[in-house]
């Protein structure tokens, strides 16, 4: 079989990306609000599958068995695996479940702990392949992934979500998702460090739209509001995180919030990479560049000047430069390329 198709399961998307005779041919990024009901996750598959080849292997990792659906991340896992099996009957299919690779279904069922939110690692393994050493970082729309690869191989201290939080190589702040409110205590305006709202007023979709440097594409999602997508809906929506409205203020002043508040952003992760970064040992060469990933791998480029090192994207070191949504798909493209080997596909 020439084709291998790898999944992202993810709780807001699902990712898919196809590889054929080794090299990435596509990728697709599908809405899914998988807290709503396993109904989002079939039409989303149904979605993804019409674009792709019927004649495929696949490979699966996933991060949706963290919604609230679910009673734990096992039960998670399981409904998860059944759900695709389910979707993709007769097909040779394959979950991923970190060090210990490529499970059958029934074999992933009993280690689900493993299989539980190891998409970041599929994606280390990818780069490990290309560089010797080198530090991914992966912002999606809702967190992101900094991970050090060294000698070849993935060099994280941490495994599972609550081990990766606690050393910061993962952080939940993404490019459109993240609520206003979980970003900082304070907003600058005109001056003044107002305290925001702990309300879902705004999200960090309405920061870089504001900024002119949002790619619509990437937001998939409605606005906190469900209104508009445009920077005066926006910046409306931001007011009111400081309980003001728009016109108590000219655009400007609500621009400079959005550059303090993205700048807050990109200081975050750059103080976190700086501490991934100094737990290694040996240290990481000087010369290991960023491996941006992700929708907001412009912010992993960002990081990457203020680190002092080069920024090779994703999409570039696997071979896909300009592939659409190669980049930010990594997990999903990572798993086509994992699953695929020639003549046993």
């Amino acid at each position: 079989m020439t084709n291998m198709i790898g999944w992202d399961i993810g709780g807001a998307h699902l990712k898919a990306a196809w590889v054929e005779d080794g090299r990435l041919r596509e990728a697709v990024q599908v809405p899914c609000r998988l807290w709503q009901g396993l109904g989002e996750l079939d039409a989303a598959l149904a979605a993804a599958l019409a674009r792709l080849p019927p004649d495929a292997g696949h490979a699966v990792t996933m991060t949706g068995e963290l919604v609230d659906l679910f009673d734990d991340r096992a039960q998670g896992v399981h409904t998860l695996i059944d759900r695709i099996c389910a979707a993709l009957p007769g097909r040779r299919l394959r979950i991923y479940a970190g060090r210990r690779g490529l499970l059958a279904p029934d074999e992933a069922r009993g280690h689900a702990m493993e299989v539980a939110s190891a998409n970041w690692m599929a994606s280390a393994e990818v780069v490990a392949r290309f560089l010797p050493s080198a530090l991914l970082v992966d912002m999606g729309s809702t967190t992101t992934d900094i991970v050090p690869v060294r000698d070849g191989a993935v060099a994280a201290r941490g495994v599972t979500d609550h081990q990766r939080m606690a050393v910061e190589e993962l952080l939940y702040t993404g490019l459109t998702r993240t609520p206003v409110m979980a970003m900082e205590r304070t907003a600058l305006i005109a001056g003044e460090r107002l305290p925001m709202m702990a309300e879902y007023f705004a999200t960090s979709a309405d920061l870089h739209r504001v900024l002119g440097c949002l790619d619509e594409a990437a937001d998939q999602h409605p606005a906190a509001d469900n209104g508009p997508k445009t920077v005066e809906a926006s910046i409306r929506r931001l007011a009111r995180m400081v309980g003001h409205d728009a016109a108590d203020f000219a655009p400007a002043v609500w621009r400079a919030m959005a550059r303090d508040l993205t700048e807050r952003q990109v200081r975050r992760i750059h103080d976190a990479a700086e501490r991934v970064i100094s737990a290694m040992d040996p240290p990481l060469p000087e010369d290991a560049p960023v491996v941006g990933a992700g929708v907001g791998r412009a912010v992993a480029a960002t990081v990457a000047a203020r680190l002092g090192r080069p920024c090779r994207e994703f999409a570039e070191l696997v071979g896909a430069p300009g592939l659409g949504w190669v980049s930010g798909c990594a997990p999903a493209a990572a798993m086509a390329l994992l699953g695929w080997r020639p003549d046993k596909n």
